[in-house]
C-alpha cells in the first residue's frame, strides 16, 4: 500500500466582478495568508456554504437540480483536443478565477 494518496482536484478558470474595495481585501488576505488570491475566494465561499444551513437544506431540495449556470466558466480544451465547458456543462463549479 502506498504511504501517500495523491488526490487530483479538477480546478476551474472563473470570471466574476468583484467590488474594488472587497478585491483589494482578497489581495491583503492572501497576502496575510501567504496564498494566492484564487486560493482565498475559494476556501472562503467553500466555507460560507458549508456553514450555512440555510443553504445546505437548499441543495438538498429539487429545486437545487433545476439551478441554470451563471458563472462565466472559460473553455478549455480536453484530451481529445474538443473545447468543452470546464464546469462540465452545467455541473456545478469552483471558483477559481483571481482578479486580473
Amino acid at each position: 500500500m502506498p504511504l501517500l494518496e495523491i488526490v487530483q482536484i479538477r480546478r476551474v478558470t472563473a470570471s466574476i466582478r468583484l467590488e474594488e474595495s472587497t478585491a483589494a481585501l482578497i489581495d491583503q488576505y492572501a497576502a496575510f495568508l501567504h496564498a494566492s488570491a484564487d486560493e482565498v475566494v475559494d476556501k472562503a465561499l467553500s466555507y460560507v456554504f458549508a456553514k450555512d444551513r440555510d443553504f445546505q437544506d437548499f441543495l438538498r431540495s429539487p429545486e437545487a437540480a433545476q439551478v441554470p449556470a451563471s458563472l462565466r466558466i472559460r473553455m478549455v480544451p480536453q484530451n481529445n483536443g474538443a473545447a468543452e465547458p470546464a464546469n462540465g456543462a452545467g455541473k456545478s463549479a469552483k471558483l477559481g478565477g483571481g482578479r486580473q
